[in-house]
């Protein structure tokens, strides 16, 4: 009798909440079209458990990796034995993949978002100038990856001061953009040289689907391009105030199928059937 494996390899996100997060999906579906004996699990981790999690994931061998999503991926780094060039850079990691016994720390966030830039709607970031709301994990990682491609200018809209301050000195440090905060304090009016609006915030999140960012609806114009990372739901208000204004619109599964791809290929080693992910995330929002 030939010998049989009963043994499923593992992946996954930690995040808190983490119910809404469609990312397993459209890796499911990846692993079924590729016949691999693969799952991605949604784990629910609180802050204050992400190291004991990451503790777990070490000690279940089979265990590949995961993803971090709010609000591990700057808390995570300090749990790694390593972390790349560029998720050192931006001081966030949303994958962690396993080699052997060490967890290596990757950002595919911003990558993944560039990708449905420039593929998804023919946008090329060099000497844009953007707009950038919020400062947390996922716009440090967008904000890096624009300017490492030549943005022209980056404006972070961040209430926490502290916050976008050090965003925006990391970038002008350490990247040929020229970066500046402005403080969200009440509605914020997008400036008329922007050419790209990217709501890199949690703003419209299941459940609070009907949420809108702060913003002043009339400088929303038609030659604005409008992005939004949330994908769930991917057609938030921001998106629909904008489209009724004439505006580009840029929802965020693009950004999750593409840097899902990259995550795919890290774990597993094959190439994503990125076709056959966007199809399943898309058939989801559909019911």
């Amino acid at each position: 009798m030939a010998a049989t494996s009963y043994m499923t390899d593992i992946v996954g996100v930690f995040g808190f909440p983490v119910a809404e997060n469609p990312t397993g999906v459209m890796q499911n579906a990846a692993f079924d079209a590729l016949g691999l004996t693969w799952r991605y699990l949604n784990i629910e981790v609180a802050a204050e458990d992400l190291g004991e999690a990451i503790g777990g994931l070490r000690a279940m061998r089979n265990f590949q990796g995961m993803n971090l999503t709010i609000p591990h991926k700057v808390e995570v780094l300090q749990y790694l034995d390593e972390v790349s060039v560029d998720a050192r850079l931006m001081g966030a990691v949303n994958t962690v993949r396993r080699v052997d016994d060490r967890l290596i720390g990757e950002n595919t966030d911003g990558k993944g978002f560039l990708t449905a830039l420039r593929d998804d709607a023919g946008i090329d970031p060099f000497h844009k100038d953007f707009v950038v709301l919020g400062a947390g994990g996922a716009a440090r990682a967008i904000c890096v990856e624009l300017a490492l491609a030549g943005a022209s200018t980056i404006t972070v809209v961040n209430r926490s001061q502290q916050r976008g301050k050090g965003l925006v000195d990391l970038l002008n440090e350490y990247t040929p953009a020229k970066a500046k905060l402005v403080k969200w304090d009440g509605e914020y009016t997008v400036p008329t040289e922007t050419q790209v609006l990217i709501n890199a915030t949690s703003i419209a999140l299941y459940p609070d689907v009907d949420a809108m960012a702060p913003l002043v609806l009339d400088s929303l114009r038609p030659d604005l391009v409008v992005c939004d990372v949330i994908p769930n739901p991917p057609n938030t208000p921001l998106l629909r105030a904008a489209a009724a204004r004439g505006a580009k619109t840029i929802d965020g599964l693009g950004m999750l199928v593409y840097q899902g791809a990259i995550a795919f290929k890290m774990w597993t080693g094959y190439d994503a059937p990125v076709e056959i992910m966007h199809k399943a995330l898309a058939a989801e929002f559909e019911k």
